[in-house]
């Protein structure tokens, strides 16, 4: 009898932990495939550090292909074209047809530049860190700034719903334009869809207004909130900044010799627009063990889910998928899969639990929330120069549990215990 077919779509922060994972869990009772975009890893949370030149590309990639082939796990870096839930199969951008019994969609998402005019480093006249090849292009762009500095915007546009790295990237600049001597010579302006410093697309956690509004002053960073953008042509970025009324209360015009704006993300083309996978935008829907309702066989985790704003805002404001939380994802849906291969129901939930560390350079801020969404068992944050070295350990570790093909070894197990963070509810 043939061994059912599980297939991972995508190997980055979520899918390449999900695929150890899950082959950890079922063993030698299924076979697991993963279907990447590229057969290279990038550790995504140091791509403001590379934007900056205090990382060098190669410093956070790493090989895929020996890593998968190591631990059993089959492995195809050509890509998504299109996948048909109702004949459970993937069509590959070479052409290929893979066939599946279960999918686990990890593909993160699709960079939504295309809805502002001019935004975007590709036809448009904004950075980005959100991919590794964004943050190299943003590098370039930066040393040509520091030549001739000027005016800097840094922020998220409407919709978007990972706020922490335009926060990291607006205080990275300032530590760095301090020590190159030439902060004073730069006025910052940080733009952002959310209704308050700090909401985060969380409403906030611990003190986290408080923290980001106290580091934008002492670094002299104005900022716009409600902000919706409305287009970017060269050196100058047009915003509206909405009042609760959802009415425009001011515009601005502001110009910029340098500016990284986060745009908005949806689903992926391989998933966007299939009736009972996704919601309008192409983000899956799961139910509460991560599994699809329409089709049960599959499962998702990561940016790429489906999940409701905290609350109304004047400006739309998407809720971030962190990487704890992400990793919790991955736990529940490794479980349930491993209950399935012994012919019983998936009962795990994901606890969607948060710690994040914002890395300032010279200090940072941390949170945790329990749960990720509000209201909230824990609400905590913090901020100091541990935060900084803290992440710099986190980056090196999470890499090596990488090329070691390793989901969650039990000091990391241990760690989570003492801080009281689970992964699955129970």
């Amino acid at each position: 009898m043939a061994k059912p077919k599980i297939v991972i779509l995508g190997a980055g922060l979520g899918g390449a932990i999900a695929a150890f994972e899950i082959k950890d869990a079922v063993g030698e009772r299924a076979e697991v495939s993963v279907v990447s975009q590229g057969d290279v890893f990038h550790f995504v949370p140091s791509n403001p550090w590379v934007a900056v030149h205090w990382r060098k590309r190669g410093a956070i990639e790493v090989k895929l292909p020996p890593v998968f082939k190591k631990r059993g796990v089959a492995f195809t870096g050509v890509g998504a074209k299109k996948v048909s839930p109702a004949d459970n199969r993937i069509e590959l951008n070479d052409g290929a047809v893979l066939d599946y019994d279960y999918l686990v969609i990890a593909t993160g998402p699709d960079l939504a530049f295309d809805e502002i005019p001019g935004l975007g480093p590709h036809g448009g006249f904004t950075q980005s860190i959100c991919h590794v090849d964004h943050a190299e292009t943003a590098a370039a762009a930066f040393d040509r700034f520091v030549e001739a500095p000027g005016p800097i915007v840094v922020g998220a546009v409407q919709g978007a719903s990972c706020f922490g790295p335009a926060y990291e990237f607006a205080m990275l600049l300032d530590t760095e334009l301090k020590r190159r001597k030439i902060r004073d010579r730069v006025p910052m302006t940080f733009v952002t869809s959310e209704p308050y410093i700090g909401h985060l697309g969380l409403d906030g956690v611990g003190d986290t207004k408080g923290l980001l509004e106290s580091e934008m002053r002492n670094r002299h960073i104005k900022w716009v909130t409600n902000a919706k953008v409305t287009s970017v042509e060269a050196g100058l970025m047009h915003v509206e900044e909405i009042g609760e009324d959802g009415a425009v209360k001011a515009s601005h015009d502001l110009p910029f010799a340098f500016s990284m704006m986060l745009p908005a993300f949806r689903g992926v083309a391989a998933v966007r627009g299939i009736e009972g996978l996704t919601n309008p935008r192409g983000f899956i829907l799961v139910d509460k063990h991560q599994r699809n309702p329409t089709f049960p066989n599959i499962f998702a985790l990561g940016v790429c889910v489906a999940i409701p704003p905290t609350g109304k805002t004047p400006v739309p404001v998407g809720v971030p998928k962190t990487g704890f939380m992400i990793e919790s994802m991955v736990a529940a849906i490794a479980k349930n899969l491993g209950q399935i291969m012994d012919g019983r129901a998936a009962s795990n939930e994901a606890t969607w639990n948060a710690f994040c560390l914002a890395d300032f350079g010279d200090g940072g801020v941390a949170f945790v929330a329990q749960p990720q969404i509000p209201p909230r068992n824990v609400n905590w944050s913090a901020e100091g120069k541990w935060v900084h070295l803290a992440k710099v350990a986190f980056e090196k570790y999470f890499l090596r549990k990488i090329k070691r093909g390793e989901s969650e070894p039990f000091y990391e197990k241990l760690a989570l215990d003492v801080m009281g963070l689970r992964k699955i509810k129970g």
